[in-house]
């Protein structure tokens, strides 16, 4: 334990960590003990019988609705992420305009579309277009899930990258304002490209919110991996060891972009590191060879 973290929380003694390791043990062969009921029940009532699982080995399955079900998941989210990226990255300099009513406006959008749940925007959306039929009727659920989708994480996104502009140290923004730069150019060139370098990480760990809710789609008969698991579960009679399929594709998924956030988080601290190394920094390195040309940079901006 470090010293900091020694002065605000005390050492478990002998007594303690025997007490800890007594909860750990008893609290693994209690989820032991519900996974063993779990599947004593499904054994019970034949849900791994050879005959249910043999369509998942087999191709006919996987090609007729697994894999279009993964393709309609994947290009739902590829979609969302982009547009939710863009919504969220312009929503955050209308919210951190020096304009107060664009600000406030930006704000109460914002705010708003963090509150509504998912589904709800995700319902309402897919019965705007099919009333009015905004687009073509092949892509009335394609179009609500995005919808819902972009509204909701594109807020996240915003607030995201707000938190970081907010974390920055603020002679970043006296440095910019000190060269001759206005407010929103400070914040567009210098004070953004940080913010979002920094929050990457957590911006990357979004993906599997996104990835995740588009199985909401299921409620307005989009075609994405659950409903069309569903589907075949219903001709192949076989829905419990589907569902595990399912399951299991989507943590590998989810955990591949898990990994992918750790990765660059990972990266992040060692760039951090490096430009912080004092020998990098002997004879003026940084200074000339860095600094200058960055606010040479900015007074051409301005």
């Amino acid at each position: 334990m470090s010293q900091n973290a020694s002065v605000l929380f005390d050492a478990a003694g002998p007594k303690a960590r025997a007490r800890y390791r007594l909860f750990g043990v008893l609290g693994a062969l209690l989820i032991a003990a519900i996974l063993a009921a779990v599947v004593w029940k499904f054994n019970e009532q034949g849900q791994f019988e050879a005959a249910k699982w043999k369509p998942i080995v087999g191709g006919e399955l996987w090609t007729a609705y697994l894999l279009p079900g993964l393709w309609g998941t994947l290009r739902a989210a590829a979609i969302s992420i982009v547009l939710a990226g863009a919504f969220g990255g312009i929503f955050a300099l209308l919210r951190m305009s020096s304009i107060g009513p664009v600000r406030w406006v930006a704000g109460a959008i914002v705010e708003f579309f963090r509150a509504v749940p998912v589904l709800l925007m995700m319902i309402f959306s897919w019965g705007m277009y099919v009333k009015y039929n905004l687009v073509p009727s092949e892509y009335f659920a394609l179009a609500g899930v995005v919808t819902a989708l972009t509204l909701y994480n594109g807020s996240v996104i915003c607030e995201v990258i707000r938190s970081g502009v907010d974390q920055l140290p603020k002679g970043q923004r006296e440095a910019g304002l000190s060269v001759g730069l206005t407010q929103q150019q400070t914040l567009r060139t210098i004070l953004l490209p940080q913010a979002i370098t920094a929050m990457l990480p957590s911006l990357v760990s979004q993906l599997v919110v996104i990835l995740k809710d588009t199985a909401l789609g299921y409620n307005i008969t989009y075609l994405e991996l659950l409903y069309s698991g569903n589907t075949a579960a219903s001709n192949y009679g076989n829905l419990v060891p589907l569902l595990l399929v399912i399951a299991a594709i989507f943590i590998v998924i989810n955990y591949s972009l898990t990994k992918l956030a750790e990765w660059i988080e990972r990266r992040l601290a060692q760039r951090g590191r490096s430009v912080a190394d004092p020998d990098a920094m002997a004879g003026g390195g940084i200074a000339g060879s860095t600094a200058g040309p960055s606010l040479q940079h900015n007074r051409d901006l301005a």
